[in-house]
């Protein structure tokens, strides 16, 4: 009988306390992740017979919940920097770590398309009462590359009285579609999963940083099961999914 996947969104709250079992892995991985994880669980389960929990929220929450001994086995971030904070704590299995993804950062909502230039009246498009989702700006990556390009494009001080931020981008996107916020800033990937929003525009790649996903094994976890599963990510099985989602490959067997 198939193992059912066990998918838990967390939207910035805290995951109580979980040991997991012998054949079982479970995996802290970015919101923006969801769609992809998905399929890459269903079909590692299936493959291999061992079930495999992966719990969302965004990078810096679950960085927190690792530093704090929650019992992950791999950590999959929406960028490097949070990584580096875990890697510097001594928590990642030394030599585990892979740049495995990387995504580009949109604009979506409703309307006619724009140009994401300095030239962008971004405050008139949203008007007098709109807001602009984002991700946490300080905390969560898809917020802090958010803000990074729109104050490379000079458009951050125009609009940053009107920012709703969200504990992560998926709660963003979900501000738009729910017509609470006219546009947000979210990752193409994160578009490719929406209803009832569309791309208007994709921020140019040299107006923030690289948009990379580390992904590691973490020193806490005595899983027989880590070594093998982030070998599964960079298999053709795992790169296939995560490119029907929008995803670049970086890392790839």
């Amino acid at each position: 009988m198939k193992t059912a996947t066990r998918l838990v969104l967390l939207l910035g709250l805290t995951l109580g306390p979980r040991i997991a079992q012998a054949d079982e892995l479970l995996v802290y991985a970015a919101a923006s992740l969801k769609n992809a994880m998905a399929e890459v669980a269903e079909r590692y389960e299936a493959e291999t017979g061992n079930s495999l929990t992966v719990s969302y929220a965004g990078s810096s929450a679950l960085a927190r919940q690792i530093e704090q001994g929650a019992p992950a086995d791999i950590y999959i971030s929406a960028n490097p920097g949070w990584m580096d904070v875990l890697e510097d704590k001594g928590l990642l299995d030394r030599g585990s770590r892979i740049d495995l993804l990387g995504n580009a950062l949109v604009l979506v909502g409703q309307g006619a398309p724009v140009d994401i230039t300095p030239a962008l009246d971004l405050a008139g498009r949203l008007g007098p009462d709109g807001h602009l989702a984002m991700a946490l700006v300080k905390a969560v990556p898809a917020g802090i590359y958010g803000k990074a390009a729109l104050e490379s494009l000079g458009l951050w001080d125009q609009v940053a009285g009107q920012v709703a931020q969200a504990d992560n981008v998926r709660a963003a996107l979900a501000l738009v579609t729910a017509g609470a916020a006219p546009m947000g800033v979210v990752y193409a990937t994160d578009a490719v999963a929406a209803e009832r929003v569309e791309v208007l525009g994709t921020f140019p790649e040299d107006s923030h940083p690289p948009i990379i996903y580390p992904a590691a094994s973490l020193t806490g976890s005595d899983s027989a099961l880590k070594d093998g599963f982030l070998a599964y990510l960079k298999g053709p099985a795992a790169s296939a999914a995560f490119r029907d989602q929008g995803f670049t490959v970086l890392a790839e067997q």
